[in-house]
């Protein structure tokens, strides 16, 4: 199964739903932990269920599941922490979690992108999402826009 991620930080809002739907992406599964911030803007909960639906004919889903804690984000994000740290806390809390029961698989059945707010997926928590689900599932393959 290919499963897509995507940032929207430095991106503006044509290059990041023309990314969407030149993959064609029909469901966008939020995995951010707070989804209403003003520092969303064309990303905010309330609006883009709304862009997704017009832009790409693609439906929108948070999951709070997958995001990290206030604590795990506090410490890497305002104290500065070490991503190595940051990584470890947020794998442990996904095993925790039991994330890989809780999800349905079959969700991602349909061209699917987790979306997160960092620019780039190599320090985000969206790439450990889908390589922790990876080592669980053994089926996905991973596209990061």
């Amino acid at each position: 199964m290919e499963v897509y991620t995507i940032g929207f930080t430095k991106r503006k809002a044509d290059e990041f739903f023309g990314a969407l739907k030149q993959a064609v992406i029909k469901r966008l599964l939020d995995v951010r932990l707070n989804n209403s911030s003003q520092l969303a803007g064309f990303t905010k909960s309330d609006n883009l269920p709304f862009f997704l639906m017009e832009i790409c004919a693609a439906d929108y889903l948070h999951e709070p599941l997958l995001a990290p804690t206030k604590d795990i984000l506090y410490a890497y994000k305002k104290r500065k922490g070490r991503w190595e740290d940051y990584e470890k806390s947020f794998m442990k809390l996904m095993a925790e979690r039991r994330i890989e029961d809780k999800i349905d698989r079959r969700l991602f059945a349909t061209p699917t992108v987790l979306l997160c707010s960092e620019a780039k997926a190599d320090c985000c928590h969206r790439r450990l999402v889908l390589e922790y689900l990876q080592t669980k599932w053994n089926d996905l393959q991973v596209v990061h826009l």
